[in-house]
C-alpha cells in the first residue's frame, strides 16, 4: 500500500535547490524527498546515540562468521 501524499507549495532559494539537484542528480520532488529522508535518518541516529551506555550488547565475531 502506498503512503498518502500531500501537495505543497514552497519558496526555496533557487541556487540552493539547483545545487541540491546537481548533487542528487534527481528532479525537484526526488531531491526534496531525499532531504526529508536525511532529516529523518539524522533524528534516528541521534536517538540511538542517546541510548549509549543504556543497552548492553555483546557480539561474538567468530560465532557470527560461521
Amino acid at each position: 500500500m502506498s503512503e498518502p501524499v500531500k501537495k505543497v507549495t514552497v519558496n526555496l532559494p533557487a541556487r540552493t535547490l539547483e545545487r541540491a539537484m546537481t548533487i542528487t542528480a534527481k528532479g525537484i520532488t526526488a531531491t526534496l524527498l531525499e532531504g526529508l529522508h536525511e532529516i529523518d535518518r539524522r533524528a534516528r541516529r541521534s536517538a540511538l546515540r542517546g541510548l549509549k551506555g543504556r543497552v548492553r550488547f555483546e557480539l561474538d565475531l567468530e560465532e557470527t562468521r560461521r
